[in-house]
């Protein structure tokens, strides 16, 4: 049980980050710490700001980065929705990827072109994406990518011959092995042969130790066709709706812009700032009255602004002392 939920993982990380800010976790408690820290990590709320080794160290770190991302910028895409008139409605990958960073500053680039591909099939890194489109092709990009790399290993290796059942497609060269097809791949008279090419997943799946699509849904996908491009595979693995429960992270696409516990608290925001910019009294000199400045929310990762505020006390304790001085 501890090494399928990669229980190690959390504890090396819990423990890593109770050394490094050992002096201000000391103020409130090791325990207080441990039961922060593993409540951020239910909630999923544990990636935010992180590294990427951390944020795809594990399927709970993927899932709850790809949920974290859908509830952050839904917005993007709901078009003509209520909070519309703050919204773009098409991105390139170029943004997207900037969208991402603002979750994980290093969040590799390489990832989000790799899905954009699966959407516009080609290398036109500018074309314009939808947000709905993008976050599913993201989603088995991110979550399965140790899967698809082996899945492209396969394919390239059935298009080459190398299994004595499979039937040769002449092509044209194909580029250097292991890498993506172009978009000419999607052309249904070329791929591979869909049976064919299950029996090799199926077989990936059994002994893969990383995570994959269920192998039922996977067949259900490639039986209604007679050959598979890899392109091909792509899109209908971000298209399949079963896939997407399975994995658990987004809801359905009908409802990939309904999330009413957020929309409360954005109504909730709105009504205060539209309030007080309202209703507030007016200063002495006749000037529209100053907001009250509101504490950002702490994450559920308290060593981290404890850490920055180690930092300021040092200055602060050093500039008064700068002040003292100078005043002897």
């Amino acid at each position: 049980f501890a090494a399928q939920r990669h229980v190690l993982t959390y504890m090396e990380d819990a423990v890593s980050q109770l050394l490094e800010n050992r002096e201000d976790i000391s103020q409130y408690g090791i325990a207080r710490f441990f039961t922060e820290y593993f409540n951020s990590v239910r909630q999923g709320t544990h990636i935010l700001f992180r590294e990427f080794s951390f944020v795809q160290a594990t399927p709970h770190n993927r899932a709850s980065f790809l949920r974290t991302f859908w509830r952050c910028f839904r917005t993007v895409g709901k078009n003509g929705g209520k909070y519309s008139s703050i919204c773009c409605y098409l991105l390139t990958a170029q943004e997207y990827q900037c969208l991402l960073q603002l979750l994980c500053p290093d969040f590799p680039m390489e990832l989000t072109q790799k899905a954009a591909r699966i959407v516009l099939m080609d290398d036109a890194m500018d074309c314009l994406m939808s947000f709905s489109d993008f976050l599913f092709a993201f989603q088995i990009q991110f979550y399965y990518s140790e899967f698809l790399e082996s899945v492209a290993a396969i394919y390239q290796d059935l298009l080459a011959g190398k299994n004595p059942n499979t039937v040769i497609v002449p092509t044209s060269s194909s580029g250097q092995h292991r890498q993506r097809q172009p978009a000419n791949d999607c052309n249904p008279l070329e791929g591979v042969e869909a049976s064919l090419f299950y029996q090799c997943l199926e077989s990936l799946c059994d002994r893969s130790k990383y995570s994959c699509p269920p192998s039922a849904l996977v067949k259900e996908m490639l039986s209604s066709a007679q050959r598979m491009t890899f392109c091909g595979f792509l899109m209908a693995l971000a298209k399949d709706q079963g896939i997407n429960r399975a994995l658990g992270a987004l809801p359905d696409k009908g409802d990939l812009f309904l999330d009413p516990a957020m929309d409360q608290e954005l109504e909730k925001l709105v009504a205060q700032v539209s309030g007080l910019s309202i209703s507030g009294p007016a200063s002495s000199s006749g000037d529209t009255a100053t907001l009250p400045v509101r504490n950002s929310p702490r994450i559920n990762s308290p060593w981290k602004p404890l850490h920055h505020r180690r930092k300021m006390d040092a200055e602060s304790e050093g500039s008064n002392e700068e002040t003292d001085s100078s005043e002897n």
